[in-house]
């Protein structure tokens, strides 16, 4: 299923934000924003980077939630505590028209919140919120946004997650392979000295 561009922007830049581990300063908050195309805003603060870090915790639950009713009461608080106000905006750089929930002298924490909860709704009332999935990998608390056509995506994009496993299943492989040949190495030498007795026995007797 393809989403809105808005939509998809603001689930990977919920998932960017829960999967941060960089955010040291305001600097670091501009570079994150401006990666994620969070425009027209106006400069960070050390209040407004304190109130972002502060929203993780609350992204992170949505993406822990298995049932619909649970997303939902989520997604509501989120709007409510954002202010939420829904509105049509073309302001230029490449997106036409395109909702923004929040106006442009809103928080930038609930500027984040707003486009976060609203674009998850969407997943929620299309029966696609599966798509929020965590990373599959035993050693990552990684979350991402399942976008493909096939929903096929088992491994999130912040640590080669995906690659490390591939790497690690193909070891697996090779040292079952090498195993099982020694194993078989080992029953043909039984086998052969076996033999060879019951031909010493045999040739004995004779």
């Amino acid at each position: 299923m393809a989403f809105a561009h808005d939509t998809a922007a603001a689930l990977l830049l919920a998932a960017d934000l829960v999967n941060s581990a960089d955010l040291s300063g305001v600097p670091a908050l501009e570079t994150f924003l401006d990666r994620h195309l969070v425009e027209p805003r106006r400069p960070a603060t050390p209040a407004d980077l304190d109130a972002v870090l502060a929203l993780r915790p609350q992204l992170r639950a949505v993406w822990q939630v298995t049932d619909p009713e649970a997303a939902a009461g989520l997604i509501n608080d989120l709007l409510c505590e954002a202010g939420a106000r829904p509105r049509l905006v073309d302001h230029g750089g490449g997106w036409g028209w395109h909702l923004h929930v929040t106006g442009h002298d809103a928080a930038l924490r609930d500027r984040i919140a707003a486009q976060a909860a609203f674009a998850v709704a969407d997943l929620v009332r299309l029966r696609e919120a599966d798509r929020l999935r965590r990373c599959e990998a035993p050693d990552c608390e990684a979350v991402f946004v399942d976008l493909s056509k096939n929903r096929s995506r088992r491994y999130c994009d912040t640590g080669n997650c995906g690659n490390r496993q591939h790497v690690a299943a193909y070891r697996e492989r090779r040292y079952r392979d090498r195993r099982a040949g020694t194993e078989a190495e080992a029953g043909t030498e039984a086998g052969t000295e076996a033999g060879t007795e019951a031909a010493a026995a045999a040739a004995r007797g004779a």
